[in-house]
């Protein structure tokens, strides 16, 4: 979503009308806050209260467009607001999830969630004890392309697996790189998970993690902006890599699957454009080279569809916690943060 498209968008509505839910967001500073704002704020599902953010240069743009600024106890207290999502700063996440959690409310929680395992698991026994949901934010989870993927695998359809590939890399100036070194993991920590994600839900749990986080730019930092992650399966391997130094990145995003029986390439991702290539036909594809019509991706759309769906109906979210958990524990593994 561009600036002047959200700048274009309806201001929120002071009470919320029949079926919508009203939510809050803790945090704007999120790189991917101003899309998801902007795709509350025009959704026909949900009433935007407003926003929570303590710095002037972050709000100023939501205050000119109309969006109300709000106190963090008002939004933690109202009783009107269902689900608050967070969008604050990476090393707030956890702490906002949980004043979110704890006050009642259901939460769409940006990633990575936390730089710990303890942290995440607390997170999780909140959710489970107050009897609410909490949706990460790995904004792939409902695209087409890797969705078909993820159901096609375990049907066979590409035979037996021996290898998934991810690519996910990215360009950054030198006026970003403080903020991603931050963390030891770098690069792999803030974009991996995206697809350590669904690497993760379709493989399970790899018997090894082997990393190489490097810093390969010509800048005077320690920023592991160059990374690899092997994970190893009894009969399969995963390889995925993320850097922050590749111009016109988005081209070349992708998701492959490897089997005895085809390939599946997506890329790129966005927008995505699958081919799959099979030696015998499965399910409704045939033999040979093809690529799969797919419908038009957004990013966020499916995540705040699902969240108000599921909390309308008192129904699980389609990503459990327990999955939750394991994609957290090899997002950590793979950035060396799991001692953390």
């Amino acid at each position: 979503m561009t600036r002047r498209t959200f700048l274009a968008a309806t201001p929120a509505l002071a009470q919320p009308p029949a079926g919508k839910l009203r939510i809050a967001f803790l945090g704007a500073s999120h790189s991917h806050a101003e899309a998801k704002i902007g795709i509350v704020r025009k959704s026909p599902l949900w009433d935007l209260a407003g926003i929570v953010e303590d710095s002037p240069t972050v709000r100023a743009p939501y205050e000119k467009a109309g969006v109300a600024i709000l106190k963090r106890e008002d939004v933690l207290t109202d009783p009107a607001i269902s689900v608050i999502a967070v969008e604050s700063d990476v090393p707030r996440h956890a702490k906002d999830g949980f004043a979110a959690l704890n006050a009642g409310k259901h939460v769409h929680l940006e990633k990575p969630p936390s730089d710990n395992m303890a942290e995440m698991r607390a997170l999780a026994d909140v959710a489970r004890r107050r009897g609410r949901l909490l949706q990460m934010g790995y904004m792939w989870r409902h695209h087409p392309g890797i969705n078909l993927m993820l159901d096609a695998a375990p049907k066979g359809w590409f035979g037996e697996i021996y290898l998934v590939r991810g690519t996910m890399n990215d360009l950054i100036g030198a006026d970003r790189r403080p903020d991603w070194n931050r963390f030891t993991g770098g690069q792999m920590f803030e974009q991996g998970g995206h697809l350590l994600d669904p690497i993760t839900r379709l493989m399970g749990r790899p018997q090894r993690i082997t990393s190489v986080l490097r810093t390969d730019g010509n800048f005077r930092d320690t920023v592991k902006d160059n990374t690899m992650a092997v994970l190893e399966y009894p009969k399969a391997m995963a390889v995925v890599t993320f850097a922050i130094l590749q111009p016109n990145s988005n081209a070349y995003r992708s998701l492959e699957i490897f089997g005895s029986n085809g390939t599946a390439v997506l890329r790129p991702i966005e927008p995505p454009v699958l081919e799959i290539d099979l030696v015998k036909a499965a399910g409704p594809f045939k033999a040979g080279r093809q690529k799969v019509d797919l419908p038009a991706f957004r990013r966020y759309e499916g995540d705040f569809a699902e969240l108000h769906r599921c909390v309308s109906s008192s129904q699980p979210l389609s990503v459990t916690l327990e999955e939750d958990l394991l994609v957290q524990q090899v997002l950590l593994e793979a950035s060396r943060m799991s001692g953390a």
